[in-house]
């Protein structure tokens, strides 16, 4: 689970200042581990980088260790993949949810189950969603959730640094340190791997269309439906009345 969407469930954690800086801290660590090690094992094996595909590491880990090893990093691969899908699913159904509660979407996105409090709807329809987009297979699906993943952390880093500039004293229970330049710096590196991102997709198609400019697509039309339901909240709240406009003043 990503350090953006560990934020949506920070509600649901015991003392989420101190937890979140160490957990991180230790998933940075393991991480680079499970890079380096994979890596300099096929390095070692005698493995060219020039026949390394889907699948590859199953082949490195039983030219490593036999069979054995093979089947464990298989075996391995699939519960890491199951448990990613578990965190995620928990961090980003309640996306819906909280957008359901600010009236950005329908209130029957809003309905959870008494016992555990659950989004059982927002989970129904985000497994749908992600049920539906299997026959794009493996490599598009990365491409579509790089640049879209992406495009959302951009805007959360602009979202740090307009707030810093316009509440730079509002109390934070996480603070960037650098005041300013540290809040802009932060996002700088993340920025410029997403625009390389978007560069190599170039050769990515879905549905005829480049990778990139349907990604695009989906994220214009997230502004245009978050236009419409704004206006519509807007037209249903009614015309503000100002004091001292009162029809009885």
């Amino acid at each position: 689970m990503g350090w953006d969407s560990a934020s949506t469930v920070a509600q649901e954690v015991e003392q989420p200042q101190k937890i979140y800086p160490r957990a991180m801290l230790g998933a940075v660590c393991l991480v680079t581990l499970s890079y380096l090690l994979p890596i300099g094992m096929m390095y070692w094996a005698g493995y060219p980088a020039s026949a390394f595909e889907t699948g590859s590491w199953a082949d490195v880990a039983g030219l490593v260790g036999g069979n054995w090893l093979r089947a464990a990093l298989v075996l391995g691969g699939m519960m890491s993949g199951f448990a990613m899908f578990n965190a995620l699913l928990m961090s980003y159904s309640r996306l819906p949810l909280a957008m359901a509660q600010d009236g950005m979407l329908p209130r029957i996105f809003a309905k959870t189950l008494k016992r555990s409090r659950a989004p059982w709807v927002s989970i129904l329809v985000c497994t749908a969603g992600w049920a539906a987009c299997i026959g794009l297979g493996l490599e598009r699906l990365v491409t579509l959730d790089v640049l879209l993943a992406g495009s959302s952390v951009v805007l959360e880093f602009i979202a740090l640094a307009v707030l810093r500039a316009k509440e730079p004293d509002l109390k934070r229970p996480f603070r960037v340190p650098g005041g300013m330049p540290g809040a802009v710096l932060i996002g700088v590196c993340p920025t410029l791997l997403l625009i390389l991102s978007a560069v190599r997709s170039e050769h990515e198609e879905f549905f005829g269309m480049n990778g990139f400019l349907f990604a695009m697509l989906i994220v214009v039309a997230g502004f245009v439906v978050y236009g419409l339901m704004s206006a519509a909240k807007h037209m249903k709240a009614g015309p503000q009345v100002k004091p001292g406009n009162s029809p009885g003043a």
